[in-house]
């Protein structure tokens, strides 16, 4: 294995994972910084401060403040993050940075660039509020993203990792990267002894929202499709998941609140023990406009619960329609609701779904499968610079 940047001076390579919130991190890359501590990399971990930090710091790693702020368009603040970063790379000195979101990516790639850091992992983990929505100011924001992409995804010290083959194509057709330096990587992987399959439920039917209340993650089809089938089955609508104030797309709690003083939903919030949210639920719902690879959706099947998302980008490519699932029209509420009873009223053939998801799971989406195959990207990088 490659030494770090101060040759000889230690035996470990050092990495930076720099998401836009430590919720992220948390979230879906703490399983990653865990697999790497035990092959031996030193692993510092960025982002803005938040409620998550002090438990990833309690697993033992080391994090950075980066003040960043995800829906600032500020031309002072925004250098501010971006020197603040540069700083930061120049402190810690890592052989590789890895980038997680939009910001990171733009401001990390620039950031490795001007600090002299090494090797580059940019991970495109899905297209998100800034391409999924069409108003006018986001249109502007949009074209000047694809504008540094196209810069600085195509640099020789850079791979760039996509979790569905749509989006990578996609960017390789309007030039934002080249083919030779993309890898397909489906998510951040799930960990299958943490989430099992549980027996359903006696009792009423619950249909989980395992997600963000974003916009773009089908929250308001899935409140329609909820006013459409309250009247007509016996089912209880469960939304697990916070609203998101640093994201343009998300619902407002009054919203919520309504929703559930109407008796549509009730309202979890984010729950840390999400295979007991799991093993409460008969059915998994995200009507989402599109993903990378949806960890929720990952996460249920392991858990052998049928699931109900959309025929869009990452969406499809977790479920295939009528084997561990269904696929409906992006906000169609109708044939949301449709699909919903559909399962809710047969229970045997859900439970069919169920199982074939727990089997795709564990052949192709399970965390050290992903993490693998990471770390073979990280180690094709550090093997490319040997090689100059």
């Amino acid at each position: 294995m490659s030494v770090s940047r101060n040759e000889g001076m230690t035996s470990k390579p050092k990495i930076a994972l720099v998401a836009n919130t430590d919720w992220y991190l948390y979230n879906f890359r703490l399983s990653l910084a865990r697999f790497l501590r035990e092959r031996g990399w030193e692993v510092v971990l960025i982002s803005p401060a938040g409620r998550f930090v002090r438990s990833l710091e309690k697993e033992g790693f080391r994090w950075r403040q980066w003040q960043v702020h995800r829906r600032s368009m500020n031309p002072f603040r925004e250098a501010a993050a971006l020197i603040e970063l540069c700083n930061l790379y120049r402190q810690e000195r890592p052989l590789i940075v890895h980038h997680l979101t939009i910001k990171p990516v733009l401001y990390g790639s620039l950031a490795a660039l001007f600090s002299g850091v090494p090797l580059v992992v940019n991970a495109i983990t899905g297209l998100g509020y800034l391409f999924l929505n069409d108003r006018w100011l986001t249109r502007m924001v949009r074209r000047g993203v694809l504008l540094a992409y196209r810069w600085l995804l195509k640099r020789r010290n850079t791979a760039v990792i996509f979790e569905n083959e749509t989006n990578r194509q996609q960017f390789i057709r309007e030039g934002l990267v080249r083919a030779d330096r993309t890898w397909l990587i489906e998510g951040v992987g799930v960990d299958v002894q943490r989430f099992i399959p549980q027996p359903e439920s006696d009792g009423e039917p619950v249909v989980l929202f395992p997600a963000r209340l974003l916009r773009e993650k089908g929250i308001y089809t899935l409140i329609e499709a909820a006013r459409l089938l309250k009247p007509r089955c016996s089912l209880r609508f469960r939304l697990a998941g916070e609203v998101d104030e640093g994201n343009p797309g998300s619902v407002s709690p009054a919203e919520v609140q309504q929703w559930v003083e109407e008796g549509l939903v009730e309202w979890l919030g984010w729950q840390a023990d999400m295979p007991a949210v799991y093993a409460q639920s008969h059915l998994v719902v995200l009507p989402s406009w599109g993903e990378g690879i949806p960890t929720a959706l990952l996460e249920a099947a392991a858990c052998a619960r049928a699931v109900i998302t959309t025929d869009s980008p990452g969406c499809r490519d977790v479920v295939e329609d009528g084997f561990n699932g269904l696929l409906v029209v992006v906000e169609d509420p109708f044939a949301l609701a449709e699909a919903i009873q559909n399962l809710i009223e047969n229970p045997q053939e859900r439970q069919r779904m169920g199982a074939n998801g727990r089997r795709r799971v564990l052949e192709r989406f399970t965390d050290d499968r992903i993490h693998a195959q990471t770390l073979e990207v990280y180690q094709r990088l550090m093997d490319s610079r040997k090689e100059k």
